[in-house]
C-alpha cells in the first residue's frame, strides 16, 4: 500500500497548511553530491523563510565546508517530489519542517534514518529536549526524526467580556460551555472554531477536545476506540458547544479568524500563528473590531490564551498540538547531515525559531550549561509579517511560560499507542470531520456520530495493513 501512503503524505501538508505555512515553492529535486556537500528539503516555501534558511545554512557551510543546498518546497507539492526523487535516486540528506504524520509515512516507506537522529539527539543530549516531544516521535523505542519546534492549538479569549460577565478561565469543559452560551447575543457569538466537513482543521479541534477528555484514536494494539463512553461524550460537548454557543454554517479558519478579529466571537479556537496577527503585525490579516480602529493591539492587550484543557472524563490537562522534524534521509550522505541536524539545533537554532516565533516553540529549551538557553532567546525574539515586536512586548510573562510549556502538556491521537501510521492515513479521507459536520446538521446523534467515525477508520486502517 506504498501508493496510498504516499497520498496520504501529500494530504498530511493540509495541516502545515492550516497552521500558516504558505504556499508557491521550488519544486527542485536533491541528490547526495559530493562528501562535503548535503541537499537540505525544507516544507518552509516562502521566500523570506527560505532566505533566512539558507543565512543559517551559510553559517554552518562556513563553520564546517559543508556545501548546503537548500530547497523550498510547497507543502502540497511536497510528497509528490519525494516520490519523484526516491523513484529516480535523488532523495535529499535531510528534510526539515515536518509533521509527526509526515515523518511516520517516510519511516512506513523506509526512507528514514532513525539511528543518525538518535545519535543527533544523544550528542545535543537527550535530557535538553522535550521529553513529551521526544516520545511523540519515538516508534518501537527509537526517535524517528529530531524534534525542532512545535506549535499548539490554543483557546483564546476576550478576557474584558470575561471579566465583565464575571466567567472563569475556559480551562475546562463546563467553563468553556458556559461562557460560550452565557456569552451569545445577538451580533455575537460565545465561540467559533472549525465545524467544516473534509476539513482537516476540524480535525485538529475536535482532536483538541477528545484528548483533554480521555478519547483517544486507538489502542496500544490498533484498535479503534471511538465509541468509547469518552469519545461519544466529546462529539456530544462539540455538538452542545456549536450549537449553544456559535454561529450557524460551515467554519474553517478563515472565518473564525475573521468573526474573533471583528470582535464578533468571545472566544475561538485557533492555533499559535494566531498570535502575531491578533497583535496587528499582518496587513492580510488585521483585526477589525471598534476598538481595533485606535488601537491595533486592542485584541492582543486583552486576549487571554488557554493551552491545555480538562475534560470531566480526562485524566489531566491537556492539548492538541504539532511536531515540526528534522528527518535524516536514510541512505544519504549521513555524516554531514547528521552534523547539520546538529548545527540547526544548536549554534543556529534561535535563528531557526526566529524565523516564526509565534509558531515555533522550542523543543530544546536549553544547552547542559545553560538549560533555559533557547526558551529565554525565544521570548526576545521579534514575531510578525508586515511589523515586527518581541513576543515580550506583545503578551505578558505568564502567557509565554505557558506557551514554552505546552509541549509538556501536548498529546496526539496515535502516536503514543505507536499507531502513527494510522493517523497519516486518515488525511486523506477525514472520516472524523464528516461525522461532525452531520452531527452538527442534525443528521445524526451523538452515538451515531461516533460509530459513524469508528467504522470509517476501522476501514481506513485496515486499508493500510
Amino acid at each position: 500500500m506504498k501508493s496510498r501512503r504516499l497520498l496520504a503524505l501529500l494530504l498530511l501538508c493540509v495541516l502545515l497548511a492550516a497552521a500558516g505555512c504558505g504556499g508557491g515553492g521550488d519544486d527542485s529535486g536533491g541528490g547526495n553530491g559530493g562528501e562535503k556537500s548535503i541537499t537540505f528539503w525544507t516544507a518552509e516555501d516562502i521566500a523570506q523563510r527560505v532566505a533566512a534558511i539558507k543565512t543559517i545554512a551559510a553559517r554552518f557551510q562556513q563553520k564546517s565546508g559543508v556545501q548546503v543546498k537548500v530547497v523550498g518546497i510547497a507543502e502540497d507539492q511536497l510528497a509528490a517530489q519525494i516520490q519523484s526523487a526516491s523513484a529516480g535516486g535523488t532523495l535529499p540528506d535531510v528534510m526539515g519542517s515536518l509533521s509527526l504524520g509526515f515523518v511516520n509515512n517516510l519511516a512506513a516507506d523506509d526512507l528514514v534514518d532513525s539511528d543518525a537522529a538518535n545519535q543527533v539527539i544523544e550528542n545535543l543530549g537527550r535530557d535538553t529536549f522535550s521529553k513529551r516531544a521526544l516520545s511523540l516521535v519515538e516508534a518501537d523505542g527509537k526517535p524517528l526524526a529530531v524534534p525542532s519546534d512545535t506549535w499548539t492549538q490554543l483557546l483564546v479569549y476576550r478576557k474584558d467580556l470575561f471579566k465583565k460577565a464575571g466567567l472563569d478561565t475556559p480551562d475546562t469543559f463546563d467553563k468553556i460551555l458556559a461562557a460560550a452560551t452565557k456569552l451569545k447575543q445577538p451580533g455575537q457569538s460565545g465561540i467559533v472554531a472549525a465545524t467544516k466537513a473534509s476539513d482537516s482543521f476540524t480535525e485538529q479541534t475536535f482532536e483538541y477536545f477528545a484528548l483533554a477528555n480521555g478519547c483517544q484514536l486507538t489502542d496500544d494494539a490498533g484498535k479503534i476506540q471511538l465509541t468509547t463512553p469518552q469519545c461519544v461524550a466529546t462529539f456530544k460537548f462539540y455538538n452542545d458547544l456549536i450549537t449553544g454557543g456559535s454561529t450557524k454554517g460551515g467554519q474553517d479558519a478563515d472565518t473564525t479568524r475573521a468573526a474573533y478579529f471583528a470582535g464578533k466571537s468571545a472566544m475561538i479556537i485557533w492555533s499559535s500563528f494566531l498570535l502575531d496577527e491578533l497583535a496587528g503585525l499582518r496587513k492580510d490579516a488585521l483585526p477589525t473590531c471598534p476598538e481595533c480602529r485606535s488601537d491595533k493591539e486592542f485584541l492582543s492587550k486583552n486576549s487571554g490564551v488557554v493551552t491545555a484543557i480538562s475534560g470531566p472524563n480526562g485524566s489531566q490537562p491537556t492539548q492538541f498540538g504539532e511536531i515540526s522534524n528534522f528527518a535524516i534521509v536514510k541512505d544519504g550522505n549521513t555524516e554531514p547531515a547528521k552534523q547539520f541536524v546538529e548545527f540547526m539545533m544548536s549554534e543556529g537554532y534561535v535563528d531557526w525559531l526566529a524565523i516564526t516565533p509565534e509558531g515555533k516553540f522550542p523543543t530544546r529549551l536549553g544547552t547542559k550549561d545553560n538549560p533555559k538557553e533557547y526558551k529565554d532567546a525565544w521570548t526576545k525574539l521579534k514575531a510578525g509579517v508586515d511589523e515586527k515586536k518581541p513576543l515580550s512586548e506583545l503578551y505578558p510573562p505568564e502567557v509565554l511560560d505557558a506557551l514554552t510549556k505546552s509541549t509538556d502538556t501536548m498529546s496526539r491521537w496515535g502516536f503514543q499507542q505507536g499507531q502513527g501510521k494510522i493517523v497519516g492515513a486518515l488525511s486523506s479521507e477525514q472520516p472524523i470531520p464528516k461525522a461532525v459536520a452531520a452531527e452538527l446538521d442534525g443528521q445524526l446523534t451523538p452515538d451515531a456520530a461516533a460509530k459513524q467515525a469508528q467504522a470509517d477508520v476501522e476501514e481506513v486502517a485496515q486499508s493500510i495493513q
